[in-house]
């Protein structure tokens, strides 16, 4: 069974950094796009990030880009999200997801996901 596990979230000041991690289990996503979507109230679900493959191109959100950085360590199959410099708008439930297939939507879309994690809460006081 193919499982993704969001942490890392937490309450931190406007200027301030967090590292969000997803830990994945049942299978590899090494060859396929993962990515993460944020979700803040009232709000519909977002993209924030997405990684090609391991090592392939990266793509970001215009409100992250230059803010938010996306990597992978394949030996400990997690994905993670280093934020920096955030701000309150940054304030959402943050949900990775994988890519079980290898095409369809574009990366910035969550139709092209397959699995997704619970989600781990940020908030960015001011």
């Amino acid at each position: 069974q193919v499982q993704l596990v969001e942490s890392g979230g937490g309450l931190v000041q406007a200027g301030g950094s967090l590292r969000l991690s997803c830990a994945t289990s049942g299978r590899t996503f090494n060859s396929y796009a993962m990515g993460w979507f944020r979700q803040a109230p009232g709000k519909e679900r977002e993209f924030v990030a997405a990684e090609q493959w391991t090592g392939g191109s990266t793509y970001y959100a215009d409100s992250v880009k230059g803010r938010f950085t996306i990597s992978r360590d394949n030996a400990k199959n997690t994905l993670y999200l280093q934020m920096n410099s955030l701000k309150p708008e940054d304030t959402a439930v943050y949900y990775c997801a994988a890519d079980g297939k290898g095409y369809g939507a574009s990366y910035n879309e969550a139709q092209r996901y397959d699995y997704w994690g619970q989600g781990t809460q940020v908030t960015v006081s001011s």
